[in-house]
């Protein structure tokens, strides 16, 4: 597998826009492959405005404007020299079928854990982190989850498919550890007397140095193996505007990616950036984003190599 044409080197922005960051598309797990995009255009958990299934396409899309520069600033190294990426494309199901999702997102997500890759999956809603977790515990063990939100995401549902609610199931499956997990800019109600997660809340993280912000993280977290999940609503809708459940008095978009850059010494080993719904975007502002978010993970488990 070639990785010649790899990241600035495309002369055209605007052409061949199939995969994200015009990466090789393809399926093969060889030594030349440290990472793995992987998208799941599924939105059947949504609770409120739905659209999140072309989440996927429109962070490819929005990521051609990432492509003319070798070395992403502030980073000081050109990407494909530390981490060998692959887009895996998408996970076919059957339309409607949310047992069919699971059942092909698990195998794939299977396949690529186990050949020893780190894998970074585009949503779709949020409810993909719960079976993308199963699988990563399969291959890690109990993990630490850093959690991106405005919405905590642990509401008590029995419902099998909600959004909302992965994170009430995680712990009760033993997927993560809640002593060791944390959740950064929610602002929306949860249950303040008896709630297993740290929380950092939006306003909080906004007046606080990045130090102090990153000092918490690292302490809660450990040297566990680390799943981060970031809903792009975690941001502002100033920033993020194309969401399905958008709530004012987020992080900035700048804020979010100096707190990433920040994350350099953890043991990051799954990750995944959800909720991102393109029609209620304007000028692919949400898509691009969290396609600069994706590329700025990939730089940071980069960097620790």
């Amino acid at each position: 597998m070639s990785f010649s044409n790899h990241f600035g080197n495309d002369p055209n922005t605007y052409a061949n826009i199939f995969s994200f960051m015009g990466l090789p598309l393809g399926r093969e797990l060889d030594d030349a492959v440290d990472a793995v995009i992987l998208g799941i255009p599924y939105d059947l958990a949504t609770s409120g405005r739905s659209g999140t299934r072309y989440g996927p396409n429109g962070i490819r899309q929005a990521s051609a404007q990432l492509r003319w520069e070798e070395k992403r600033w502030p980073w000081t190294f050109k990407l494909s020299d530390k981490l060998r990426c692959l887009d895996y494309g998408d996970v076919c199901f059957t339309d409607g079928d949310s047992e069919s999702m699971i059942a092909e997102l698990t195998d794939m997500a299977d396949t690529i854990l186990s050949a020893d890759k780190t894998l970074l999956s585009l949503g779709g809603d949020h409810f993909l982190t719960l079976p993308l977790l199963r699988s990563a515990v399969k291959h890690h063990g109990q993990l630490a989850l850093l959690h991106f939100d405005a919405h905590t995401d642990n509401e008590v549902s029995d419902a099998k498919y909600n959004h909302g609610s992965m994170f009430y199931h995680a712990p009760k499956e033993g997927l993560i550890d809640t002593d060791h997990s944390i959740q950064v800019g929610i602002r929306t109600e949860y249950n303040y007397d008896d709630h297993p997660f740290k929380v950092l809340d939006a306003s909080w993280v906004n007046e606080q140095s990045l130090d102090t912000v990153l000092a918490e993280i690292k302490q809660r977290v450990g040297n566990m193996p680390v799943y981060l999940s970031f809903d792009i609503d975690c941001l502002d809708p100033a920033f993020a505007p194309g969401t399905g459940t958008p709530v004012s008095g987020g992080l900035t978009a700048d804020r979010a990616l100096q707190i990433l850059r920040g994350l350099q010494d953890l043991n990051i080993v799954a990750a995944d950036v959800m909720e991102v719904a393109p029609a209620y975007d304007h000028a692919e502002i949400t898509s691009l984003a969290a396609a600069t978010i994706v590329l700025e993970l990939l730089h940071v488990i980069a960097a620790k190599r």
